[in-house]
């Protein structure tokens, strides 16, 4: 929607992401307003709304306001928190017309409410803040143009973990962010059968000194995560995006490394 505030270019200051494992009421809310907003009607809404939810349509409602109205409201007000980003994925790839107003309506509504997700391509993945958000971007850019095809499947892997619902796969995400290391530091070396472990102690002049510690110390961490996991624990969310945002960064330093040899 072509509102003043997007034509001139004005917009708050990002707001720190304090929700994920939730669909707090004003997005339900939003949701329904927003296609209204588009041109949609209840009647176009519901079949979608049920479809995601398994359940039937109430037949004795016929008028689309309030009845119908009042159906989808309801619906969408008391599922699940992570139902209601099903039925987001869904509207967004059934309203195809109107895609890119609605995603673009959503994933303001996220920024402005601290919500740590994105609709993107039809499909609501992980946001975490500015910064990360750009490395991710940036580290996306540089391994695809250094033709590290391994590693970016890898990035997106590690992305699809932290996207997961309504549990993320935080020590799946830790694990893949690392392979792609991993794999850029094995094309580096030349040994594709070695650990990332074992390539930086035998290969420390890759990277700069300190940065050869920080990757032993972030493997070694790895390892103390999976053995918590298997011992019943799980590492704190915040910890698993610092992880992930270092792999991101050293894997494009050593992918563009490669690129200039």
């Amino acid at each position: 929607m072509n509102s003043f505030s997007k034509r001139e270019g004005y917009s708050g200051k990002e707001v720190e992401i304090i929700i994920r494992e939730d669909a707090p009421d004003a997005l339900r809310s939003y949701v329904i307003q927003t296609l209204y907003a588009l041109g949609f009607t209840p009647k176009q809404i519901r079949p979608i709304i049920c479809q995601v939810l398994r359940v039937s349509p109430d037949d004795g409602n016929w008028s689309e306001f309030p009845n119908i109205d009042m159906e989808i409201r309801e619906l969408i007000s008391n599922c699940d928190w992570w139902k209601v980003y099903d039925v987001i994925e869904a509207l967004s790839r059934k309203f195809q017309s109107q895609q890119t107003d609605f995603d673009s309506e959503i994933n303001d509504f996220f920024l402005e409410r601290g919500i740590g997700w994105k609709l993107e391509d039809g499909k609501i993945v992980f946001r975490g803040d500015n910064q990360f958000e750009q490395k991710l971007k940036e580290s996306k850019e540089i391994v695809i143009k250094n033709g590290f095809d391994t590693a970016k499947h890898e990035i997106s892997e590690a992305i699809s973990d932290l996207s997961k619902k309504p549990s993320p796969d935080k020590t799946g995400a830790i694990q893949h962010s690392l392979a792609c290391l991993e794999c850029i530091a094995r094309e580096i070396v030349g040994n594709r059968k070695q650990t990332l472990g074992e390539l930086i102690k035998q290969n420390r002049a890759i990277v700069p000194s300190p940065l050869d510690i920080v990757i032993e110390k972030i493997w070694g961490f790895s390892s103390e995560q999976g053995r918590h996991l298997r011992e019943g624990g799980d590492p704190d969310f915040d910890e698993v995006e610092l992880l992930v945002g270092l792999s991101l960064s050293l894997s494009a330093y050593l992918a563009k490394k490669r690129g200039r040899i």
